[in-house]
């Protein structure tokens, strides 16, 4: 019996581009005979991306188009997409043809030929801005960290996951999905292959640095105490440090008498100290606030409609 490939797609700004992505897809899948469907999700695009990916899904019997009501981002989008998804193997790839359809099949024979429940494309020569390379190297420290990701391992967006893999996923409940982290929490065997990556086509990356800014926090807040547990070890240091200079002064007056000479430095430490305080209360409420919308709705997107 033959394996069915479902490839997910997050659509955002991509109406003159997205077809011929779409089209080439299914060139590469009949070149091997391969089973598949393409699972198109709309993240709220600001033009006609739906009505293009509605029509594809109107023509082709094996296209869904899916529309949500509003922009979730594209980890959201993904997620939708993989409760969508009836396939063996689940390949996720964008939208623009900067992951070329072609370089679908190296996935699909390295998942073929070995033992992994996932594999993600490592590209040859990326074709990114330097801000979202820069960001690309951050985020996978912070994946090393926070997911014990192995070292050896380059996660890209374009990637080929096992069902089981996927159904482990989707019984995960949280408001703010990170799909590279949560592919890490529920594989085993992990692996890359080498893949081409082309310029982007048409339009500019949507993937800005306050994206990634964003992207870096949701990572960091929701899978991990880190941010808490720094300024936690700072507060600690600093109240250490505070108690010393409390003790100097306590010494200094009672062995050479009081003096207003120390009126700066109180001020300089209360205001400093005060700071702390709030950025501590900061984070905090920011915990709080995440747990408060996790405990409120489990629901990460909405859907809009769906032609399938």
């Amino acid at each position: 019996m033959k394996k069915l490939y479902s490839i997910v797609i997050p659509v955002y700004r991509s109406s003159d581009i997205v077809g011929e992505t779409v089209f080439k897809i299914l060139q590469v899948l009949r070149q091997r005979d391969l089973q598949g469907e393409i699972i198109l999700v709309n993240d709220g695009s600001p033009d006609n991306s739906w009505e293009v990916i509605k029509g594809l899904a109107e023509k082709y019997e094996f296209v869904k188009a899916i529309n949500l009501v509003k922009n979730f981002g594209q980890h959201n989008a993904v997620l939708c997409g993989f409760n969508y998804a009836n396939g063996d193997y689940i390949i996720t790839m964008d939208d623009d043809m900067q992951n070329p359809p072609d370089q679908i099949l190296p996935l699909i024979d390295s998942m073929n030929d070995s033992d992994y429940d996932l594999v993600f494309g490592k590209f040859r020569s990326k074709k990114h801005a330097h801000h979202r390379k820069l960001g690309s190297k951050l985020v996978g420290y912070l994946n090393y960290k926070v997911f014990n990701k192995p070292k050896d391992i380059t996660l890209t967006n374009f990637r080929i996951i096992k069902r089981d893999v996927i159904d482990r996923l989707l019984t995960y409940k949280t408001s703010y999905p990170y799909i590279p982290g949560l592919l890490l929490m529920f594989s085993s065997k992990i692996g890359n292959v080498d893949v081409d990556h082309a310029p982007r086509k048409v339009g500019e990356s949507n993937y800005s640095a306050k994206k990634i800014v964003q992207l870096i926090s949701r990572l960091l807040i929701n899978y991990s105490s880190y941010p808490l547990r720094l300024l936690s070890s700072i507060g600690l240091f600093i109240s250490a440090l505070s108690f010393l200079v409390g003790l100097a002064y306590l010494l200094k007056e009672i062995l050479l008498g009081s003096s207003v000479q120390g009126w700066t430095t109180l001020v300089v430490l209360t205001a400093f100290l005060g700071g702390f305080i709030i950025a501590l209360l900061g984070v905090i409420g920011e915990y709080l606030s995440r747990i408060l919308d996790q405990i409120s709705s489990n629901k990460s997107y909405f859907v809009k409609e769906v032609i399938e």
